[in-house]
């Protein structure tokens, strides 16, 4: 079909035969095929972000934004805040906004706590003006309009630079954006809808964005990686952990220090010129690297923080940005799991617990940000 060859693939990062993955892709959608097609033939889907087995797409065409859950095949569409909404309170009437682009703004997934199958979706735009530089509007399912939240005082004086923001990092319940020029990040609250600041170590003030990640650890525990340099030849993966130290003050501490060259294959690399390092994502306490050696060999990596065991999941044929889409088993995979063991046990479904929920398994879905598809 028109513009489907455009649609990022799925790969799976396990590559010998697996049963349970097997029957965990069976029947679900990675063809996107539920998405609406546009009556234009120009492609219009644009993969934004992956969320707790949720694709966020934005449709350049329709203005609209979809929340796919591939697996499951729940599909929530919801319609681009209006311009007016987003540019609320910053022109005198009856002066018209500027025409908003789709394409400069973010949408993260705010889950409930109670329910993960409901949720609202959050509108983020960034600004050039120093006393709004964010609006968020939220999209509530219960009203089905879009909310701006207010922007509270900023608790210092700000400066003309003040409104540069990295792109969204989501985990745990909130939305963190790391200031472009500034050692801190701006946190909203998934629940509360409140923002925040946590502020970084003061090397980090002026890294790129591709150098530094947050995640978490397997624990749940917030974490910071970033590395001091690019170059393979003389960089370090720095590790940072959240936490309280011996007087109970939380900060970040630091948790380990890898050099860069303990992901590079000595027999791709060339030039310490030619062979450079970014961080894609740090998920459950694995961090995903791609190594790029020239322009036309790069691969992807997985690094486990705890055994710190290296695993190529792409070699030779990775093009960036990738996705790491991680899936949760299937309800019904569950069920049947679980029936198996009330056989063998004779409990009740009810007394065997989360079976065959202590490992997820994952997927990976690579695309440039850039590329559209319908």
């Amino acid at each position: 079909e028109t513009g489907r060859e455009a649609i990022p693939p799925f790969v799976p990062i396990r590559r010998s035969s697996d049963p349970d993955l097997t029957a965990a892709v069976s029947g679900s959608d990675f063809f996107l095929f539920r998405l609406p097609e546009d009556s234009d033939s120009t492609p219009g889907w644009e993969l934004r972000r992956c969320h707790d087995g949720y694709l966020v797409l934005a449709n350049n065409v329709t203005d609209q934004i979809a929340a796919y859950n591939p697996l499951t095949q729940a599909l929530h569409l919801f319609p681009t805040p209006l311009r007016e909404i987003l540019s609320k309170g910053l022109f005198p009437q009856p002066q018209r906004p500027k025409e908003i682009r789709i394409e400069v703004l973010e949408f993260h997934i705010l889950f409930s706590e109670e329910d993960q199958r409901v949720f609202r979706m959050a509108c983020v735009q960034f600004r050039n003006i120093s006393k709004v530089p964010v609006c968020v509007a939220v999209f509530s399912p219960a009203t089905r309009e879009w909310q701006v939240l207010p922007w509270p005082a900023p608790p210092q004086p700000v400066d003309d630079d003040w409104f540069g923001f990295c792109p969204g990092m989501q985990m745990s319940g909130f939305v963190y954006w790391k200031h472009k020029s500034k050692a801190y990040l701006l946190v909203l609250d998934n629940v509360t809808l409140q923002f925040s600041r946590v502020y970084l170590p003061h090397f980090l003030r002026k890294i790129d964005p591709t150098l530094f990640k947050l995640g978490q650890t397997k624990d749940g525990k917030l974490c910071m990686v970033c590395a001091d340099d690019s170059d393979a030849n003389i960089g370090t993966l720095v590790v940072h952990v959240w936490g309280a130290d011996d007087d109970g003050v939380e900060k970040w501490m630091l948790e380990d220090t890898f050099p860069l060259s303990t992901f590079i294959d000595a027999d791709k690399y060339l030039t310490e010129d030619d062979t450079t390092v970014q961080i894609e994502a740090v998920i459950d306490g694995f961090v995903y690297l791609s190594i790029k050696y020239d322009d036309y060999t790069e691969s992807l990596i997985s690094f486990c923080l705890e055994t710190a065991e290296l695993n190529t999941l792409f070699d030779d044929t990775y093009a960036s940005p990738a996705y790491p889409y991680i899936m949760s088993w299937p309800p019904s995979l569950v069920c049947n799991k679980e029936d198996s063991q009330t056989k063998i046990t004779g409990c009740s479904v009810e007394d065997a617990g989360s079976v065959g929920t202590e490992e997820t398994p994952s997927a990976l879905v690579t695309a440039p940000q850039s590329h559209k598809f319908a």
